[in-house]
């Protein structure tokens, strides 16, 4: 656990804070970004899906999206951990 004794007041606005925290893990928004992408192909291929139940297609576009996801922050975890260097 961290233990950070020097918490301050500051009266940031929502954006400043917003932008502050994609600095600090730019992979979370990534991997938002992933994840609306993902379910807009699987709305934009919902009427094409052919034969495969409804109930499979959304089966298998939430799994895409929360791979998604899981992979950016890993990703982003392992990046600032030192584990890859890029």
């Amino acid at each position: 656990m961290c233990s950070d004794k020097n918490w301050t007041i500051s009266d940031d606005g929502q954006s400043s804070k917003l932008v502050r925290k994609v600095k600090e893990s730019p992979f979370v928004p990534i991997g938002l970004a992933g994840c609306v992408a993902v379910v807009a192909y699987g709305l934009f291929k919902l009427k094409s899906r052919g034969d495969v139940k409804m109930s499979v297609h959304l089966i298998h576009m939430r799994v895409a999206a929360q791979g998604f996801v899981v992979g950016a922050m890993t990703m982003g975890k392992l990046l600032r951990c030192g584990v890859f260097h890029v």
